[in-house]
């Protein structure tokens, strides 16, 4: 007699799929500032989200990192099954695609620590771990970027002035805080602005997602 093995491929519906990537910006934001809030010596006006990848509790933000990541991934598969065929259909999924999986790589390539945080460190240079951080995270914010404007021309293409005004308003000033940020003079007005335009893409991320999902 014999017996044959089968193997059952289990495929996780869009839907499912999309709600990951929902979720994944609120998740990353609530962790983080709540670190922020309670973390001592952590100021944000002087502080990127990364530096909390330092210290004795640096693991909760490289956690918060690889499990948000993943979810951005999730939620790039499942857009990349919902959009109708057209302009944008392709690239828009893969550019948010790339930018899941920098913080996959900003969890394993810790930033420097620096500008007193955590306390008692002193940044004595850059090291080779900061330089892949710094470059993960460009790929990542470039790609989440270009992804809006992407974005922006499927929604004027399908006649959503609304969504594409959106969508560029939220990519140009996304690139002039990251623009500002990346010039050397992170001053308090740069960062906070930085803050900010982080948490407006990832709600623009969101937002696209949930509209696909409805």
């Amino acid at each position: 007699m014999t017996i044959t093995a089968t193997r059952t491929h289990v495929v996780l519906p869009a839907r499912a799929l999309l709600a990951c990537g929902a979720v994944s910006g609120p998740l990353y934001f609530l962790t983080t500032l709540t670190q922020a809030a309670v973390r001592d010596g952590f100021d944000v006006t002087k502080h990127p989200a990364s530096m909390l990848s330092n210290g004795d509790a640096g693991w909760i933000q490289v956690t918060n990192f690889l499990v948000t990541g993943v979810l951005m991934i999730a939620g790039a598969i499942g857009l990349s099954r919902t959009l109708e065929p057209g302009r944008g259909s392709t690239w828009g999924p893969r550019l948010l695609g790339v930018f899941g999986v920098s913080l996959l790589f900003a969890a394993v390539f810790k930033a420097d620590p620096g500008n007193g945080f955590p306390i008692g460190t002193s940044q004595a240079g850059i090291s080779t771990a900061g330089i892949l951080h710094m470059a993960a995270g460009s790929v990542g914010f470039l790609s989440l970027i270009v992804a809006t404007f992407v974005f922006a021309s499927r929604f004027s293409r399908e006649g959503h002035r609304g969504w594409a005004v959106y969508s560029r308003a939220t990519g140009i000033a996304f690139f002039a805080s990251f623009a500002g940020i990346s010039s050397g003079n992170a001053n308090a007005v740069v960062m906070l602005a930085f803050w900010a335009t982080v948490m407006l893409a990832w709600g623009w991320v969101t937002a696209v997602i949930l509209r696909a999902s409805r």
